[in-house]
Formats: C-alpha cells, structure tokens, sequence
C-alpha cells in the first residue's frame, strides 16, 4: 500500500470562541454525520455501516493513535473489526494513569452508509481538555475515521464554543486491501497510520462531518450562579425568559452567535427573578448566553431560539 502522509482534518468552518476565562469543566454535544456515497469513495457493499464512535477526553501526556505513527492494538481492532474492548483498555490504563478522565462511545443510526453518532452531555475537564475518536469504516481492511488530541480550549484557555472538522478516512496500516471487503492478509511488518484520501476507493471528497458544540460551562469556583440561572423554554420562541432562581444582581446578558458576534447585550443593576428578552429580529438557531454577575462572575448556557 502506498503511503500518503495527507492532512486529514480540515476546518469546514472557523473555529470561534468567546472572550471569557477558561472555566474548570464544560458540557459539549458532540455529533459526526456521514456523507458516504458511491460517487466520491467507490461502489459501497450492502452491508455498509459503522462501528460505534469512540474515544476519551485527555491530557498531553498520552496519545491513543497518530498519523504517520504505527496503530495501537486497541486502534487496530476498531479499524478492522470494529472492536472496542482493547481500545477500551487503553483509555482505561490512561485513566489509571491519570492521563484520560473518562471513555467515550455512541452508537450509530441507522445501520448504513448515510449514518450518525451523536456524544450528549459530554463534560470535559480543564485538565483533559483533549479530544480523541475512531469509528469503523465498515466492512474495510483497516479503515476508520476519528481524530487525535483535538484540544477543546484554544490559545488562550477558552473554552470553544463551536467547531465543524471535515472527516476523511485512514488506514490503520495493519491489513492489506484496497476494497470494501473484512478478509485481508495483515500488512507485515505493520505501517503508520496514514490518509487514504485519493487512495482507491476514495477521491478528496470527505466521508462525513464531526460537529462539537459547547452546551454550557458548567464551573467557574461559584456554585451560586451556576445552579440559579436557568433558561426556560428551551428552545425558546418569541419571549427569553431567563429564570434568575437566587436573586443574583446581574451586570449583562449577552447572546452571540456560533461565528462569535455580538448579536444582543442587556445591562443590569439588579437581581430580578424572572427576566424577558424580546427575541427581536434574531432568526432561529443556537446561539451562546453569556450572563456576568456584578461581582464579575461569568456563567455560559446554550440556546436554542426556535
């Protein structure tokens, strides 16, 4: 097989944050959507499907897999079976290294090509910030999509609010084969992890998308404004109505979009119990809340403006 050492992931669109301090956890919702299709990675079997999407949030002090680096056994089990129990047994001694906080696995619906994934309610630490994913390409030699150590905080220890990557497929470098098929000879001696894109049956095209979405913030060292505010409907239609449970005396409530603009601020010197925002002219989609105390505390929530 030849070796293409090709860039896998690129930035479908900008990655965009909010210009606030690095809070010690926050929630994403992390989702991968399959294109696979005839036209751009070849005639597709019957049975064309993928394995669970898994993976770990973690440190720099591990790496589960790598482009140009020789597969684990764990990675070469998802790749050409789409097996997890020694991938999981990895994460599992990083875990009890204290180099990973937590595995990670969703299943795929429905059983074919044109599929979906989603992780819900993924907490991610300031101290595992970290992400790393492999699913199957199935059936195939060795194939798989994922990513390795895609950090959740940028430059600046922000957490990053959204993120779209175009998904392409590797070879494990541990199976021979060119075609859909799980009966191979293995590759001996095994290779690095490389690109198959322009490698038959794929063209440049990407194979799917992985989006991750910042939910929440959930932690910032008071409890306070974190448990009392909450927005509820959510989604929420003509009316924000943002539940102020404790009384907190507010300085702002801004909302931004998933590109990082401003789109509304509201001012206060006072702790109302409920507050109502005119939605106004703002069109339907998920936007970022970002609520400051007048002690300067900061709490981050998702909405979702139907």
């Amino acid at each position: 097989m030849s070796r293409v050492y090709t860039p896998l992931l690129s930035l479908f669109c900008c990655l965009t944050f909010l210009s606030i301090n690095a809070q010690s956890q926050a929630q994403y919702t992390i989702t991968f959507n399959s294109t696979w299709n005839e036209t751009d990675h070849g005639t597709l079997p019957p049975t064309a499907h993928w394995s669970d999407l898994v993976g770990a949030t973690h440190n720099s002090d591990v790496k589960f897999w790598e482009l140009g680096q020789l597969a684990s056994p764990g990675i070469e089990d998802v790749a050409e079976m789409g097996s997890n129990a020694n991938f999981n047994s990895e994460v599992n001694t990083a875990i009890g290294n204290s180099d990973a906080d937590q595995w990670l696995q969703a299943g795929f619906s429905p059983f074919a090509a044109i599929s979906s994934a989603t992780l819900s309610n993924i907490i991610v630490s300031a101290n595992y910030p970290l992400l790393s994913l492999a699913a199957m390409v199935a059936p195939s030699p060795d194939w798989f999509v994922g990513i390795d150590s895609f950090s959740l905080l940028d430059m600046s220890n922000n957490w990053k609010t959204s993120v779209v990557l175009d998904m392409f497929v590797y070879d494990a470098g541990t199976e021979e084969g060119n075609a859909y098929s799980l009966s191979n000879p293995d590759t001996v001696p095994a290779i690095p992890v490389f690109s198959r894109i322009n490698i038959t049956p794929f063209n440049d095209q990407k194979i799917g998308t992985l989006t991750i979405t910042l939910d929440q913030v959930l932690s910032n060292g008071n409890s306070e404004i974190t448990d009392s505010i909450i927005i509820a409907p959510n989604p929420a239609s003509s009316l924000i109505r943002i539940h102020n449970r404790a009384g907190t005396v507010l300085e702002s409530i801004e909302l931004y979009n998933l590109v990082g603009e401003r789109v509304k601020r509201i001012q206060y010197d006072e702790g109302p119990d409920l507050i109502e925002i005119a939605r106004g002219r703002l069109a339907p989609g998920i936007y970022i809340m970002k609520v400051t105390s007048s002690d300067n505390l900061i709490l981050i929530r998702k909405l979702i403006l139907d």
